[in-house]
């Protein structure tokens, strides 16, 4: 039994990435959102102090290992953490959580695992590596259930949304519902992690989505805070961290339109009565570029970035993702998010697999000319290509395992799970390797080196551009555009060159040579 005489200590910790991704760079200038929300929570709880550590923005400051992961030994003995959360959201995190696991387990450490990737077998995967306890669903009320129980030494056979064994069997407690009252919940406290450096706040609006897309976990009615508790949240951040930049993280910004118009006219007002500007990214859909009034709303709340999941420019492959839209339809709204001022990235899924009942036979070149070829058309300002990943519990996953296509696990691992990596056997005439050349190709073409040479040519002819036109304001917002897709572009050219050069140096070929043979052999090929 603890001891609940002293002040325990909870850590939270987000894995790190198991190599350099297309997300490295942008994950050390944010952080996780729904880490930070659980361990709030707990901070909340009597007796407890909590941090939370980020590995993949874990700045000089904070005590390393010579791989460059935190060093969790020296983390120890400078702050003894009594029970350690690990964030499994993403699967392409948990070799690296597993490790996390039975490193505090051999210390005594309780520790517990919660996020999207534990569902189905995975819970028992999790509780067999040693995970004391998992966090099935939300987590902001479950902690405080669960860190509370372990405080008295009891049994949490009372705390719903969890899993743990006992006598050798996996125990599941009553189902928890989801969360809807957003306002019982404190704000994100930025100030519980350690040795990071955010530049980028990730705030939260809205749960949960009704799109039901056959690859994506996120399911069920959408769940929206407050409108206040948006604002509070952005006005807390700049008043607290001085925050300038924002990503409302929810993929639905403008899914209540009376209310979306609400917010964006609090934060315009906000923004006007301190006299700063914000720079504020969303997720949208595609389709809300038909309502100028709100798009409009957006951009006097200082919304410069809208972020929008394209999926495909290949009609066949939206037709198998459920996407409602066509292809020149997607087009003529892009265009309008361009023409009221917003800076565009797209997101997409290269060769996605199809229902046995669509049939399609482009070939490789033939889909990476269609998707240039609409990257060209919308004049997007920046662009990630990705490959399916059949993520644990979704409808694609069912399908792709149903029709034996999931390369082998145990050859093939969960640190693969990032998107830029085949995971299975494609549709014909595609070839694994072919699905992995192709994000390279079209990335490789939209970022280049070039661009380092616009930013030069942009800052000559800045005085000219902006004092050529009659209204200044314009001129500069012209200007600012042009030269920041040209930074981004240079950036993401750096990046592409580093992935690129780690694909080079790796061990996934072999590794694939193996999955596909041992895939025909189970298929009595």
């Amino acid at each position: 039994m603890m001891s609940n005489t002293r002040r325990m200590r909870f850590r939270m910790i987000t894995p790190a990435y198991p190599a350099f991704n297309v997300y490295t760079r942008i994950a050390k200038v944010t952080t996780a959102l729904g880490p930070l929300c659980v361990a709030t929570a707990a901070s909340r709880v009597s007796g407890w102090n909590v941090e939370v550590i980020d590995e993949n923005n874990f700045r000089k400051l904070g005590p390393k290992n010579p791989d460059g992961r935190p060093d969790h030994n020296t983390l120890q003995a400078i702050r003894r953490a009594d029970v350690v959360g690990l964030y499994g959201g993403l699967s392409s995190t948990i070799p690296r959580l597993e490790e996390l696991v039975r490193f505090y387990r051999e210390r005594g450490v309780t520790t517990i695992v919660g996020g999207q990737h534990f569902v189905g077998d995975n819970i028992r995967d999790a509780l067999e590596v040693g995970a004391d306890y998992v966090v099935i669903g939300e987590g902001d009320e479950t902690i405080k259930e669960l860190l509370a129980t372990i405080q008295k030494g009891l049994v949490p056979d009372s705390v719903a949304g969890i899993a743990f064994k006992r006598d050798g069997q996996v125990v599941m407690t009553s189902k928890r519902e989801p969360i809807t009252d957003f306002d019982a919940l404190p704000l994100p406290d930025f100030k519980l992690l350690r040795y990071a450096k955010v530049k980028l706040y990730p705030v939260g609006w809205i749960r949960g989505c009704g799109m039901n897309c056959e690859f994506c976990t996120v399911k069920g009615r959408p769940r929206a805070a407050p409108v206040e508790r948006v604002a509070e949240q952005i006005a807390t951040l700049l008043e607290v961290h001085n925050a300038r930049h924002f990503f409302i993280v929810d993929d639905l910004f403008g899914h209540k339109r009376e209310e979306t118009l609400r917010l964006c006219r609090l934060l315009a007002d906000y923004q006007k009565a301190v006299g700063t500007r914000l720079d504020i990214t969303v997720q949208i859909r595609l389709d809300r570029a038909r309502d100028a009034e709100l798009l409009q709303a957006m951009r006097k709340a200082s919304i410069n970035t809208v972020a929008i999941g394209f999926e495909s420019p290949i009609a066949e492959e939206l037709e198998a993702m459920d996407k409602r839209i066509k292809p020149e339809d997607m087009v003529d709204m892009t265009r309008q998010y361009h023409k009221a001022g917003f800076l565009v990235h797209g997101m997409f899924i290269f060769g996605y697999p199809l229902q046995e009942e669509i049939r399609m036979s482009l070939s490789m070149p033939e889909r990476v000319g269609r998707f240039r070829s609409f990257i060209k058309k919308t004049r997007l300002d920046t662009i990630q290509v990705l490959l399916p990943v059949p993520i644990p519990g979704t409808e694609l996953t069912d399908r792709l395992v149903a029709q034996n296509r999931i390369f082998p696990r145990e050859i093939v691992g969960w640190e693969y799970y990032d998107g830029n990596f085949p995971l299975f056997s494609p549709d014909e005439p595609l070839t694994p390797k072919e699905m992995q050349l192709a994000i390279r190709k079209i990335m490789g073409r939209f970022y280049r080196f070039r661009s380092m040479f616009s930013i030069g040519l942009n800052v000559l002819i800045f005085p000219s551009m902006i004092f050529s036109l009659f209204n200044i304001k314009i001129g500069w917002r012209k200007w600012y555009r042009i030269w920041r897709t040209d930074l981004l572009r240079f950036g993401g050219w750096i990046t592409i060159k580093r992935w690129t050069s780690d694909f080079k140096r790796g061990t996934f070929s072999g590794k694939l040579r193996r999955a596909e043979r041992k895939l025909r052999e189970t298929s009595g090929e």
